[in-house]
């Protein structure tokens, strides 16, 4: 953009590019921003004049960005932060907040968060909204730059390995992360199951690599850390059922011959306890490190902030941890 133009530059059409590209739609970016749509309509306009670029082009109900809108919008939408936080610093009192947050996990972490966290909105924050969401990724990222979520709490280990090489390189990272706890991974069968009579030292890696599987997979795909483990020592297991949730998995086992694994907290709170056991696993696996991972973006936010501390104490407290 030619420095001409940027002098000339209205601040106020960048908010109106910010909320077009965040709604994709002239409509509802015209009722959040308290202006009609033809106004809208012409800040697009005198933006597309100032850049020299189309910026969103119509299809059908929806605006599709250009290659250049998708560029610029993430700098363009920081620096609206950051100005807005100068100019107007964040105050929040739990008790008078009506915030809504969207927290991405899978069903055995919420078994571990949500109990405690709900007993502290309930205390501190009643008008608080939060939302859990289904964790369909073991890399949530995009899922928190797209701001479909405030935060993911789940088992990242290939992220933090990510996170960790580019913080030792000196390089700026776009996300945060706090280590909540770490876990246990067992295999749980059917009580009356055949492996179930066992000695542990008769539980071998070969009558375990012989039996069928149920594997919890949050994206799908039938290979998950445990197969990784077993690669390592030349093993592989056959995987007969893939399912998206622990629970699943464990109302299944409860009923079938097939194993699965389970986070060692989450067997009692499946409430199936007079119908599974689980033993250790015959072989070395990693420690499973749970994280709370976040845009960096969120940091300054006092109500961010009051959300990372609940999240941090809820998991603190859990009676099985």
């Amino acid at each position: 953009m030619a420095s001409t133009n940027f002098r000339a530059l209205d601040l106020n059409l960048l908010r109106v590019f910010d909320e077009v590209m965040a709604e994709r739609n002239l409509t509802r970016a015209a009722h959040n921003l308290s202006i009609t749509q033809p106004a809208v309509s012409n800040a697009l306009r005198r933006l597309r004049e100032v850049l020299g670029d189309e910026l969103l082009r119509r299809n059908g109900a929806v605006m599709e960005p250009t290659a250049r809108a998708a560029a610029i919008w993430p700098d363009v939408r920081e620096a609206l932060r950051q100005l807005q936080r100068s100019l107007a610093p964040d105050v929040f009192v739990p008790a008078e907040a009506s915030t809504a947050f969207v927290l991405a996990m899978a069903d055995a972490t919420a078994a571990v968060v949500m109990p405690a966290l709900v007993n502290i909105m309930e205390a501190e924050a009643p008008g608080i909204q939060v939302r859990v969401v289904p964790l369909a990724t073991r890399d949530p990222r995009r899922l928190l730059a797209d701001e479909e979520a405030d935060m993911a709490v789940g088992y990242f280990p290939a992220v933090m390995a990510d996170l960790t090489a580019r913080s030792q390189a000196g390089e700026l990272e776009s996300f945060a992360h706090h280590r909540l706890y770490d876990g246990q991974y067992v295999c749980v069968m059917r009580r009356g199951h055949p492996l179930s009579e066992l000695s542990q030292d008769a539980f071998t890696i070969d009558r375990f690599c012989a039996a069928r599987h149920m594997l919890v997979s949050f994206s799908g795909r039938p290979y998950g850390f445990i197969d990784e483990a077993l690669s390592l020592l030349g093993r592989t297991r056959h995987v007969a059922v893939t399912v998206n949730q622990f629970f699943t998995a464990g109302r299944v086992v409860a009923q079938s011959d097939m194993l699965t694994i389970l986070p060692r907290h989450f067997v009692g709170a499946t409430g199936l306890a007079e119908h599974i056991v689980w033993r250790p696993l015959p072989f070395p696996v990693p420690t499973v490190h749970v994280d709370a991972l976040w845009h960096r973006r969120q940091q300054p936010s006092a109500a961010h902030e009051w959300l990372r501390n609940a999240v941090e104490r809820s998991a603190v407290l859990h009676p099985l941890l």
